[in-house]
């Protein structure tokens, strides 16, 4: 195993969120950064998920920081030295992002849910398929650009119009 690799050395842009830590890594150190803050202490993946903001591009993202249509967010635990850190990669539409289940067993299902949802793919995944919908559902429901059908709701007794 190689030596770990040191958070700040890393070079990437951090922010501060209600009083918690923020890393802003490109999807290229990603994994890297993953790895330090592992060596420091963050083992355990609380939360790994995404947020589509089509039509938000120009959004206020950390300074250096270029906002892209997804991003990626991911939430650390250090339990021992009781803290967290947030970890937030902006993506573009079909960019693929390396699997951090390797590094944390738990995330496994979360990065299937990211891509079930929101079609987010993650390289090495070790079972890269749906958790939620069919297979042989078509297209990601949490994307802004998915268009959900619409039902007409009819109520008991409603006046009818006309």
């Amino acid at each position: 195993m190689s030596a770990p690799i040191d958070i700040d050395a890393l070079g990437i842009t951090t922010s501060s969120s209600r009083g918690q830590k923020v890393l802003h890594p490109n999807s290229d150190n990603y994994r890297d950064t993953v790895v330090a803050c592992m060596a420091v202490g963050y083992t355990m993946c609380a939360d790994l998920t995404a947020v589509d903001y089509l039509d938000r591009e120009g959004r206020s993202v950390a300074d250096g920081v270029e906002p892209r249509r997804f991003e990626l967010v991911v939430n650390l635990l250090d339990m021992a030295g009781r803290r967290r850190l947030r970890l937030r990669v902006q993506l573009d539409d079909g960019q693929p992002i390396p699997s951090i289940v390797d590094l944390h067993p738990a995330a496994e299902a979360m990065e299937r849910e990211a891509f079930d949802m929101f079609g987010i793919t993650f390289d090495g995944h070790p079972d890269h398929t749906r958790i939620l919908l069919p297979e042989t559902w078509v297209g990601h429901p949490l994307r802004k650009d998915f268009s959900m059908g619409r039902i007409p709701v009819q109520f008991k007794d409603a006046p009818q119009g006309g």
